[in-house]
């Protein structure tokens, strides 16, 4: 892919295929083709998590984009139980629904590779600023930070601050529940977002880029990301590994609003006002 070609363009691109591709009903590859490149990627955690969910339907949509570059995504589920022997060297990047002795020890057997923690909302984790440790589901300060700037808003209220909600409609949201409520039977919650949206930002970052080496996808995802994540906005990784995005507030599970709130936060595209940017060393 033309490398001049703008980050906007690219996403556009990406869509447009993906697009393409639910309406195509012949093969697209001939006979004589060379067989798609396999991008591996690992699940390490319970097989019944809902993050697991959400890192197979990310897998169907990268496999649909897939299939026009030549790419085949394939994914290794491991339990907790097992992943100290498992050999993830193979995997290009690591999606990983545990808690924060899971996730240190693997960053730490695997410096080179991304590690995507989908689950574990624990601050520590993100102000000791692992290098490979990437955290896709908001800190619990994040949630704090939204709740609060909500009740500025609203004194007296009630909210829960979440990273997604089965009743988002905005920004292509309403088509991601429709897609994963289809597949399997229930709403998507925070933790599959969090998965669906782990592989969709590594499959994406890799039809940009092509598949590379862990530390090159690593070090891409870590500087170069703008992730929509049907949130209307582009998402990136800071400096201490957390993904900034917006939050959506929740009363008596009925949406009420989103953070960075407006008219309390300096905009509501200010996504570093919700819990810690830096790193604490």
């Amino acid at each position: 892919m033309n490398e001049c070609m703008t980050m906007t363009g690219r996403r556009v691109l990406i869509r447009t295929v993906l697009l393409a591709a639910a309406f195509v009903a012949v093969p697209t590859t001939r006979a004589d083709s060379p067989p798609p490149v396999e991008v591996r990627l690992a699940y390490v955690g319970s097989g019944t998590d809902t993050a697991l969910l959400g890192v197979r339907q990310g897998l169907e949509e990268a496999n649909l984009q897939g299939r026009f570059l030549g790419q085949r995504y394939e994914l290794d589920v491991i339990t907790p139980e097992t992943a100290a022997s498992a050999d993830l060297g193979r995997h290009l990047a690591v999606v990983v629904a545990g808690e924060a002795a899971l996730l240190n020890a693997l960053a730490t057997t695997w410096p080179d590779h991304a590690i995507l923690n989908v689950r574990a909302g624990d601050d520590a984790l993100r102000t000791s600023c692992i290098a490979n440790l990437l955290h896709v589901i908001p800190s619990e300060a994040m949630r704090r930070d939204a709740a609060a700037q909500w009740q500025k808003k609203q004194p007296g209220t009630q909210v829960a601050a979440l990273a997604w909600h089965r009743d988002f409609m905005k920004f292509a949201g309403r088509d991601l529940n429709k897609r994963f409520s289809a597949a399997f039977g229930q709403g998507m919650d925070d933790y599959a977002w969090a998965g669906w949206a782990a592989v969709k930002m590594v499959s994406d970052m890799i039809a940009r880029r092509g598949p590379e080496t862990p530390g090159a996808l690593l070090e891409h995802l870590k500087t170069e990301l703008a992730f929509d994540g049907q949130k209307g906005i582009d998402l990136s990784f800071r400096p201490n590994g957390q993904l900034r995005q917006p939050l959506l507030l929740v009363e008596q599970d009925k949406l009420v609003g989103e953070a960075p709130v407006r008219g309390v936060a300096a905009s509501d595209t200010d996504l570093d006002s919700l819990g810690a940017v830096e790193c604490s060393k």
